[in-house]
């Protein structure tokens, strides 16, 4: 690819994990029953729905980390936080009609196994006191090497968990201590073993290219490790160096990263290795063996994306706990308080979820939103039922994207070309009306690459 394009198309924008982009929402509303009768509309839909529970502390800080997290050696934090997530979820529980089905469970962080197997189980357990499981469900849980033990995997196994995902970032020792994260790839390597022994029916390893002081040796590095581990799934993502939004990425600064050309790089040779060991290219940033359920969904033209990523399901109801997790109800989000400690009072004071931020969705919006699921879960779009959305003006900045070989435009459908996958962020933003001008100079957003 001629590196001007990457030049070009480098901008701040959105990843379009919702539309709107959370800075955009209008959040004029804050009515907690308002949301909650939302809720139960969606509820009523379909009883099955998807489940995000964020378990926000970690031991140490990984300085290169964006989310919302909490740094402690306090193990005694686990067994309040265990009752203040289950008393939100019989918040949402008390008010549906009949028990809801599980179709998806997702542990976020923060570090899920920085929590003991005990407070783990507890805290499944509670969830599923509440809930029927589907028959084919999708429980995961993002692991740290280094704080996963045998027992993690058993007790969460023993719930009903089959898959989970590596925080890995890098193998290389010295990377890893650049971003103060401490783990080897021993301990990768026996966690991949043992998770496959016990029956974990798919594993995702999450690497990032742009670190300080990578190079294209870390890389291929990290690909050896790759085919050696053959990880069902792969979440490739470019590093935000955000400081404004994140404060301890000025552990180090611009000097120590590797940008333009050298990222760039970075991320065709990752990309490219995953494509010649076999896997396949799933949406943005996502690779997956052809045998995965995510991959076999991308062909079935079924891939849907939602808060957790990726996924197989489409749920009418995502519902999220846990303190800044976001829900949704698909025509509306809501996000709960970020502030650790102010999430625990609201949950144990108040009678509702301790929302801090909603928006309700337009017409507009909800047609915007799905033209957008299109184009990062299957690189196309089509208008052939909506001629009047695919107006003059959108036609006009897609042909613009035409000319650099990013897309093919047809008379009421686009479709995303081989060369315009690496810039999908770029191809969403041409339907997002919300975003200004003025937005894309705000560090609110990462670069596209």
């Amino acid at each position: 690819m001629d590196y001007r394009l990457v030049e070009k198309y480098n901008v701040a924008v959105p990843r379009y994990t919702s539309y709107p982009a959370v800075p955009l929402w209008d959040s004029t509303d804050l009515n907690p029953e308002r949301w909650m009768n939302q809720v139960v509309e969606a509820f009523e839909k379909d009883r099955e729905i998807s489940l995000y529970i964020h378990l926000p502390y970690c031991e140490s800080l990984c300085t290169y980390c964006g989310c919302n997290k909490h740094i402690t050696k306090n193990h005694l934090v686990e067994q309040p936080y265990v009752q203040a997530v289950l008393k939100e979820w019989r918040m949402y529980t008390s008010r549906f009609p009949e028990k809801a089905i599980l179709r998806e469970i997702h542990l976020g962080g923060g570090t899920p196994t920085f929590f003991s197997p005990e407070n783990l189980r507890v805290l499944i357990e509670g969830i599923l006191a509440e809930a029927e499981v589907a028959d084919f469900h999708s429980f995961s849980f993002e692991a740290h090497p280094f704080s996963t033990s045998d027992e993690h995997l058993e007790t969460l196994f023993n719930l009903g968990f089959n898959r989970l995902s590596l925080g890995i970032q890098d193998f290389d020792p010295k990377i890893l201590s650049l971003i103060n994260r401490f783990q080897t790839a021993e301990q990768v390597e026996h966690i991949v073993s043992k998770a496959r022994e016990i029956g974990y029916e798919s594993i995702n390893f999450d690497l990032i290219y742009g670190l300080p002081q990578q190079t294209e040796g870390n890389i291929r590095t990290n690909l050896k490790w790759v085919e050696s581990l053959k990880p069902d799934r792969i979440a490739f993502y470019s590093y935000a160096h955000v400081p404004g939004v994140a404060p301890s990425q000025r552990a180090y600064d611009e000097s120590d990263l590797p940008l333009g050309e050298a990222k760039w790089n970075l991320y065709r040779l990752g990309a490219d290795g995953f494509l010649k060991m076999g896997y396949q290219e799933i949406g943005m940033d996502h690779f997956a063996l052809p045998q995965d359920d995510l991959a076999k969904s991308a062909r079935a033209h079924k891939l849907h994306r939602n808060f957790m990523g990726y996924t197989p399901h489409h749920t009418h109801l995502a519902l999220a706990l846990g303190a800044s997790s976001i829900s949704d109800v698909w025509s509306a989000f809501a996000q709960n308080e970020k502030k650790l400690k102010d999430y625990l009072h609201r949950v144990n004071t108040e009678d509702y979820p301790p929302l801090i931020k909603t928006h309700y969705h337009s017409d507009e919006d909800l047609k915007t939103r799905a033209k957008l699921l299109n184009l990062i879960c299957h690189f196309e779009g089509e208008w052939l039922d909506e001629r009047d959305y695919f107006d003059d003006f959108l036609k006009s900045r897609f042909r613009l994207l035409e000319e650099d070989g990013l897309l093919k435009v047809f008379p009421y459908q686009v479709k995303v070309t081989r060369k315009g996958r690496a810039f999908i962020r770029n191809v969403c933003s041409v339907l997002d009306r919300k975003l200004s001008a003025g937005e894309l100079q705000k560090p609110t957003f990462s670069k596209a690459v």
